[in-house]
C-alpha cells in the first residue's frame, strides 16, 4: 500500500468520526515521537511495534510491516493533545479499515473477513445505539452513554453474527453496539474499561 492510500485512512477516521471537534491545524500540536509511540500503544507491542503509523494530519509518520494501521480518530487540537485518550487512538486492521470506510460513506460494510481495532486508550464517547453520534452526549439519552476505557471491537463479516448478543455494557461482558443497523459491532472490553465512566461498571 501507498501512501496515498494510507492519508485516505487518516482522513476517513478523522474528517468524519471526529467532526466537529477540530480545533485547529497540527502545526503546533504534539510531536511526531509523542504521536508515533501514543498512537502505536493503543494496540498491544506486538501489534503496535510493527504497524504503520499515521498522524493527526494524515501524514505517514512510519510505515509497517504487518497489514495494521495507528492513528488519531480526532483531530489535532491547536495546541495537541493533553493525554493518550484525547486523542482516541486505535490500531485497525485491513478489514477494519475497510468497515470504517463503509461507515463514513454511509453505505453497508462489505469486508472479506471479520475486521478488529484496539482502542487501549479509549474513545470520547458514543451513543451505544445511534451511528454518527461520536461525542454526541447533550443528544443522547443518559443511559445509552458510554465513554469507553480500554476495549477491542470486532466489526462483523456477517451482521447477522450479533444476533442474541446484548447491548448491555453494564455487566463487564462483552456486548453490542449499533445493533440494528448496517454497522453493529461487538464491544469487548478490557482492564480500565469503566475508567471513564466508573457509574456503568458492574455492580
Amino acid at each position: 500500500m501507498n501512501n496515498k492510500f494510507y492519508s485516505l485512512i487518516a482522513l476517513i477516521f478523522v474528517m468524519h468520526i471526529s467532526a466537529g471537534h477540530h480545533e485547529g491545524g497540527h502545526m503546533h500540536g504534539n510531536s511526531e515521537a509523542w504521536e508515533i509511540e501514543t498512537y502505536t500503544s493503543s494496540a498491544p507491542d506486538f501489534i503496535g511495534d510493527f504497524a504503520t503509523v499515521i498522524s493527526a494530519s494524515g501524514k505517514v509518520l512510519r510505515e509497517g510491516t504487518n497489514g495494521w494501521t495507528c492513528l488519531p480518530f480526532i483531530p489535532m487540537p491547536k495546541m495537541g493533545f493533553k493525554s493518550a485518550n484525547e486523542a482516541a487512538p486505535a490500531c485497525a486492521d485491513a478489514n477494519a479499515v475497510a468497515w470504517a470506510d463503509a461507515y463514513i460513506n454511509q453505505t453497508t460494510p462489505k469486508i472479506e473477513n471479520d475486521g478488529w481495532i484496539w482502542m487501549i486508550h479509549g474513545d470520547t464517547g458514543v451513543d451505544n445505539f445511534r451511528p454518527y453520534s461520536e461525542g454526541d452526549k447533550e443528544n443522547t439519552d443518559p443511559e445509552d452513554w458510554i465513554y469507553s476505557g480500554s476495549h477491542l471491537m470486532l466489526m462483523p463479516k456477517d451482521p447477522s453474527s450479533m444476533d442474541g448478543i446484548s447491548t448491555d455494557f453494564t455487566t463487564g461482558a462483552p456486548y453490542v453496539m449499533m445493533k440494528g443497523t448496517p454497522f453493529v459491532h461487538l464491544m469487548i472490553p478490557l482492564e480500565g474499561y469503566y475508567d471513564y465512566q466508573p457509574e456503568s461498571a458492574p455492580k
